[in-house]
């Protein structure tokens, strides 16, 4: 398996081979996965291994981040290594055989024993086609909910599998300095912007898509398993390129942030995709770097048969559309609560 090492600056350098650099786990790095601040080093170690990236935390830091309160002063310290400026772009092209490598040697352990992935009503998933899954998107954290789909789905399905993430992933700054500029584009990352979004399609991509946006997590604690109002693109893009859409029910995503709401003046202020308020937030504040972490639970993911699109004239009007979406939001909502009623 090759993968490509890239200059800080967007230029490519040599490839190197991943068998015989296979990034390989120290005691401080299995420290790291079970200790919650250290997971941002983790992700931050594993792309440095793969990647020259002169501007990036150094060890000084890493250690700050691990202590209360220290990760501000490891950012005060980077910031004045890099001469008071935000670190440079990389190169932010997906690269599959790195996405290959930070799933195996970084997701894996995470998926199966942190969050207990796992995947239910197999018979009903396609194995070899490009589709969009539409998912229920919940915890108001780092969307591990996704992530941990994604991780399956590659094991089962012998299509790229592509997640999309709101903008913010992206470019809010608190992303830009806790993780490499590009991390999440060369993961394959799929902006949620409509030209991003088609490009991924045409490409034979599996997308995977959060019907509900940002409402999904917004929606916080008290309507954990309520499904807002569903976005009509996926369905306009499934009948333009004919693709399916394959719904999945995702239990226990919930609980990646449990007891949160949303702080909606405050977030809007701070222009924030979302901001939760939880008991949890008081450790944030006392170790930043947890921004990537979330509670353990176990992730349950109920695939269901293909969703049926109705098309009668070869063109879905928007009103058409946004119908089909509601009637796959009720579809959808009525097995989360019989499987809650079932589990109950």
């Amino acid at each position: 398996m090759l993968t490509r090492k890239y200059h800080p600056y967007g230029k490519k350098s040599q490839v190197i081979n991943t068998c015989s650099n296979k990034y390989n786990f120290s005691w401080f790095d299995w420290f790291c996965l079970w200790y919650p601040p250290g997971w941002l080093v983790l992700f931050n170690r594993h792309w440095q291994h793969y990647h020259s990236d002169p501007d990036g935390w150094n060890w000084l830091e890493y250690i700050l981040f691990i202590i209360p309160f220290g990760f501000y002063l490891a950012l005060l310290i980077r910031w004045l290594r890099l001469g008071c400026r935000l670190p440079h772009p990389q190169e932010g092209e997906f690269d599959p055989n790195y996405q290959n490598a930070f799933r195996e040697e970084i997701l894996r352990p995470i998926v199966k024993y942190y969050f207990r992935g796992e995947l239910q009503q197999i018979e009903n998933l396609p194995l070899n086609e490009t589709m969009i899954v539409a998912m229920n998107h919940a915890g108001m954290c780092f969307p591990w909910d996704f992530i941990t789909l994604s991780y399956l789905l590659s094991e089962k399905c012998s299509g790229v599998v592509k997640p999309l993430a709101n903008v913010s992933l992206f470019e809010n700054p608190l992303m830009i300095w806790w993780l490499p500029r590009g991390w999440s584009q060369v993961l394959g990352g799929v902006r949620a912007e409509l030209n991003d979004f088609e490009a991924a399609i045409k490409a034979g991509s599996i997308v995977l898509y959060a019907p509900e946006g940002l409402r999904g997590p917004e929606k916080g604690w008290i309507k954990r398993y309520q499904l807002q109002t569903f976005n009509l693109s996926f369905i306009q893009l499934s009948q333009r390129f004919q693709i399916p859409v394959l719904p999945v029910v995702c239990i226990g995503n919930e609980n990646l942030h449990p007891f949160a709401f949303n702080f909606k003046k405050l977030q809007n202020f701070l222009r924030m995709p979302f901001l939760p308020l939880s008991p949890l937030m008081i450790l944030l504040v006392i170790f930043p770097s947890m921004g990537v972490w979330a509670m353990r639970t176990r992730l349950r993911y109920f695939i269901q048969p293909l969703f049926d699109l109705k098309v009668d004239d070869g063109n879905l009007s928007r009103r058409e559309a946004y119908s089909q979406a509601q009637d796959l939001r009720e579809k959808m909502q009525g097995e989360i609560t019989n499987i809650l009623l079932v589990s109950t």
